[in-house]
């Protein structure tokens, strides 16, 4: 049997891997060959099942060019399936369409028949004969027989999956299904056929079926699951590698504790015997060594992860938090019993990641190294509205049928149709994307294991995910980006063009002791600080009122979704604010989690509890971490742990209540706690953040605003630098660069925000202005730069040509009459200088609010005004924000600025929201939309609303109840009538 296609042959095949082989062993088929379209995503996959189901796993690929079929590639051994994978990879990277007549030696090929004359078939080469073309034997002369093989293709599993793949191929062509053509849609016989009847139908040709058994017979791939694919040595040998990974480890060790630490002593010691027996050390020595490279490239970078329980990693440098001092253990990193791999989560600035990647391809190999490819599936909403487009419904009708399924109107045949569907291609591939971070450094080429995409970057990525990545054996390296780190090394540049200043902030005993940064994170100023600016963290501060590194870990990992579900964050709250009023459920309760108050926040607690307590080594407690974790959901392993558990509890004496109880506590609370080290990582870097913040408030809020990627929009930010003492300004034609600048205690907006203005034209005006001086006026800006009028305007209306000392207005008139003139100059040099001929205007005046709307439209928000300066009404509200605590339990009317929104689902299914605003003496006020409100009283955009609710507290933080919502009317543009 050949040629099957699964549904990683995207918006075509419709069969998971799974029920392919289970219905291919059920029917008692023997051998199954894979050949998906274009790709070999899911050939490894597809290996390991069909060993699991008893079924010989043959390999390959169909290769078309849009609709036309070529021929299909079956590997005779691995070698074959290296060739598959260097041909599709080739053709991505190249952007070259399949060869008619590829040359694989290792391959059989299978063309279509009439696609090749039998007399110039090699002798790998076959044409393949499906049911269609039976009856056209009888004219082939019988030595053609023998370069036939049967051929029954596999794309769907019956009428329902018939339908199903029509549909798919309607949404990939963004087409109604009734315009699909015949050619475009696979036959409808094209479905997992039994041996018997396949026999019955090529019975008659004996050939047909010799041919196929012997190339079935003759394929053979040898794929062992168990070894670890990742590039074995880093300097050339294990020895070797060993020899230096102890040597730069030693080393680490007395920088990082000094010469006399018997503790980190014996952790390094435990630490290197197990990544030396689990054949780990050219996999730190390669982190290492990226790391280095950062480090010289003066790249900030942050090790996270459970890669930060491992001392040796600090030592090394790819890390930054001590996990002595934070009571990390290295068995939930890597331990003996972890049959998945570890992996190290590397941050990197967003404008760095892509140089780091290129060094990883180049020190490598280009053959080694790739990053790891990801699948996009079909979700939630998304396959109905897709379905809805492909069945010719209208818009309105396909909105009123996501939004109300259950509605009479939408109990229609074609509906009830339509929904079982979206049921089929749920969690459906849509397309191959790219992972976030992960990279893999392979010892044999990357092209044994599967072919490879070309994405727009420039970096070839595997079409399998990291699922599959996993599988097979190998540990990806996550180089990640993200913008925190970005506006923290920006800002400490600032700080330095600016004020003069070298800053250190990796000196991080200093940071854990700054009194600056204790009072931000204690009165929760926190706007632009990485991880702990948003709404439901400043507003857990004010609760916690915290100054301490490891409160800050805690409510780090507490505000994760999820969480307030399990209760956890409300208990660890309580508990925090009323030490005295609960008891530990045990003395090793306390013992081990008297920092988080006997609540189970970490990962790492659970290690903690089921060693400390139920007598589990920590191999076994890691296992029970992961199992209750869902990262690995065997029933068996879980049930095992747990009796063990149990078992050591009675030996020990305990109650059978309190064990009960802990038990219960470890299964509620592992399955949202947070990985410590991880968090401990995030909150080194909020103090860098939060440090800078303190006592460098411009420059880094400058930093923030250039690095976009924030949890508020960019005004927030603009706002957060006017109150921090910025003397704002907007784009300035003989100041202003591409990003926004500082100068002293002046910042000026950067070109780059105002929506319109083309960049090559900001580009031009800094060069020119670079070259030959600052702009004198505005005809000597048009002389120079010759921008269009419509660009021109655009930069009249932002305030960029203030210098002049002229109105909008005025300059607006002038553009026109030079504009004009310029057009009707003669082609050539002119022998006299022209001058602008002059006009006599009337006193044109400007209007503050009219340049408010032009920011508006030019920012999409206003800087000459404050939103509550464009309001109709001067009622600012009954109470301010900063009054709110002396008005608990009162209903109150605020008028604020809305900052953000969030909707979030109720347990009924229904709406509800929180929303932050700010009143007009830019104190922050959050509230609460309980879902009747909220659909009595919506959202209506951005702008200033009046607020009636209930004041409530919790902890010491204010919030408001929502009973009545409406956003404010502004004063008109005047220059509309």
């Amino acid at each position: 049997m050949l040629n099957a296609h699964s549904f990683y042959s995207l918006r075509y095949g419709t069969m998971p891997l799974e029920h392919l082989i289970q219905a291919a062993a059920k029917m008692g088929h023997e051998a199954l060959t894979l050949t998906d379209i274009n790709n070999t995503t899911g050939s490894l996959d597809f290996v390991r099942l069909c060993r699991e189901n008893g079924i010989k796993p043959v390999v390959g690929a169909e290769f078309r060019i849009g609709d036309e079929k070529l021929y299909y590639a079956i590997a005779r051994n691995n070698e074959g399936f290296k060739e598959i994978n260097e041909l599709i990879t080739g053709c991505n990277r190249n952007k070259q369409l399949y060869p008619e007549k590829p040359v694989l030696d290792n391959c059989y090929l299978v063309y279509p028949y009439g696609k090749r004359m039998f007399e110039t078939l090699k002798e790998n080469e076959f044409i393949g004969i499906g049911q269609k073309n039976l009856n056209k034997i009888a004219f082939e002369p019988r030595r053609h027989l023998y370069r036939m093989v049967m051929e029954n293709t596999i794309t769907h599993n019956g009428k329902e999956g018939y339908e199903l793949h029509k549909n798919l191929l309607a949404i990939d062509r963004n087409i109604l299904q009734t315009q699909l053509l015949p050619h475009q849609i696979s036959g409808q016989e094209e479905h997992l056929v039994n041996p018997t009847n396949l026999r019955k139908t090529f019975g008659s040709h004996p050939e047909l079926m010799h041919n196929t058994k012997r190339i079935i017979d003759d394929c053979s791939f040898d794929f062992d699951f168990t070894t670890v694919k990742n590039k074995k040595t880093f300097t050339g040998s294990d020895p070797e590698d060993k020899e230096l990974l102890f040597k730069l480890t030693y080393e680490g060790l007395e920088y990082r504790y000094g010469p006399h630490h018997k503790e980190a002593k014996e952790r390094v010691e435990k630490e290197l015997a197990i990544i030396d027996v689990m054949g780990f050390c050219s996999y730190f020595l390669i982190t290492w060594d990226l790391i280095s490279y950062a480090f010289n490239k003066g790249y900030y970078t942050v090790g996270r992860g459970s890669g930060a329980n491992s001392v040796v990693a600090y030592c090394l440098r790819i890390t930054n938090v001590c996990p002595i001092a934070l009571n990390l253990y290295f068995e939930r990193f890597l331990n003996p019993k972890r049959k998945s791999p570890p992996d190290f989560d590397i941050d990197f600035s967003w404008k760095e990641r892509d140089d780091v990647t290129e060094y990883l391809f180049k020190k490598y190999g280009q053959k080694h190294v790739a990053l790891l490819g990801a699948m996009g599936t079909f979700q939630d909403r998304a396959p109905l509205r897709e379905l809805g487009k492909v069945f010719g419904l209208p818009k309105g009708e396909i909105d009123n049928l996501i939004a109300h399924p259950n509605a009479a109107i939408n109990q229609t045949k074609l509906s009830k149709e339509l929904h079982a569907f979206r049921e089929f291609m749920q969690d459906f591939p849509n397309n191959r994307t790219i992972h976030a971070g992960g990279i893999l450094v392979s010892e044999e080429p990357i092209s044994c294991y599967t072919a490879c995409d070309f994405p727009p970057k420039g970096f070839l990525t595997t079409q399998f995910d990291m699922h599959t990545a996993e599988a097979i054996g190998f540990e990806k390296l996550d180089v990640l980006s993200q913008r925190g780190i970005a506006h923290i090394k920006d800002a400490v540049n600032l700080v330095k063009t600016n004020k003069g200043v070298e800053l250190d902030v990796h000196n991080f005993p200093m940071l854990m002791q700054d009194e600056g940064i204790k009072r931000s994170i204690k009165t929760a100023k926190t706007i632009g600080a990485f991880y702990v600016e948003s709404p439901y963290m400043r507003g857990l501060f004010h609760k916690l009122r915290c100054e301490e590194f490891l409160t800050l870990v805690a409510a780090s990992s507490i505000i994760r979704p999820g969480v307030s579900k399990s209760k956890m964050m409300g208990t660890y709250v309580y508990r925090y604010n009323n030490p005295d009023s609960f008891t530990y459920l045990h003395p090793v309760m306390k013992e081990q989690l008297e920092e988080t108050f006997g609540v189970m926040i970490y990962q790492e607690d659970v290690l903690k509890i089921g060693h400390h307590f139920g007598g589990l080594d920590l191999a076994e407690a890691d296992v029970l971490r992961r199992t209750i974790s869902g990262k690995k959901r065997s029933i068996k392993h879980l049930e095992e742990i747990r009796d063990k558990y149990f078992s050591n509890c009675k030996a020990r004496g305990y109650e059978d209540s309190v064990t009960n109880e802990v038990w219960r506590q470890i299964e509620s609370f592992a399955g949202f706690s947070f990985c410590k080290a991880h968090s401990a990582s995030y909150a080194v870097q909020s103090y860098q953040s939060l440090y800078l913040k303190a006592y460098y408030p411009l420059e880094f809020i400058t930093a923030v605003i250039n690095n976009f990627g924030g949890f508020y929009r960019t005004w927030v930010y603009v706002e957060e630098a006017r109150i921090c003492g910025a003397d704002l300004q907007l784009p300035y034609l003989n100041k202003s660069k591409h990003l926004t600048h500082i100068e002293g205690s002046t910042i000026y907006l950067g070109f780059i925000h105002v929506k319109s203005l083309e960049e090559k034209l900001v580009e031009q005006i800094i060069t020119e202005r670079d070259k030959n001086g600052i702009y004198l006026g505005l005809s000597d800006f048009i002389k120079r730069v010759r921008p269009s009028v419509t660009q021109l305007e655009i930069l009249i209306r932002t305030g960029a040509f203030r210098f002049t000392g002229q109105t909008k207005k005025q300059l607006l008139w002038d553009m026109y009459l030079f504009m004009k003139g310029e057009r009707k100059k003669p082609e050539g040099k002119s022998l006299f200088e022209t001058t602008i001929k002059q006009f006599e205007l009337p006193e044109l005046q400007q209007d503050k609010l009219e340049d408010a709307y032009d920011e508006l439209e030019l920012f999409e928000f206003p800087v000459s005004l404050t939103r509550f300066q464009m309001l109709k009404t001067d009622f600012r509200g009954e109470v301010k924000a900063k009054d709110l605590l002396q008005m608990v339990g009162k209903k109150v009317k605020m008028v604020g600025n809305l900052v953000t929104y969030k909707f979030v689902p109720t347990s009924k299914g229904e709406t509800m929201s929180f929303a932050t605003f700010l009143d007009d003496e830019n104190n922050f006020f959050d509230t609460v939309h309980f879902a009747q409100i909220l659909a009595r009283y919506p959202f209506q955009g951005a702008g200033v609303y009046l607020v009636l609710g209930k004041v409530t507290e919790e902890f010491g933080f204010p919030s408001l109840d929502v009973e009545k919502f409406a956003r404010l009317e502004v004063k008109g543009d005047p220059r509309v009538k």
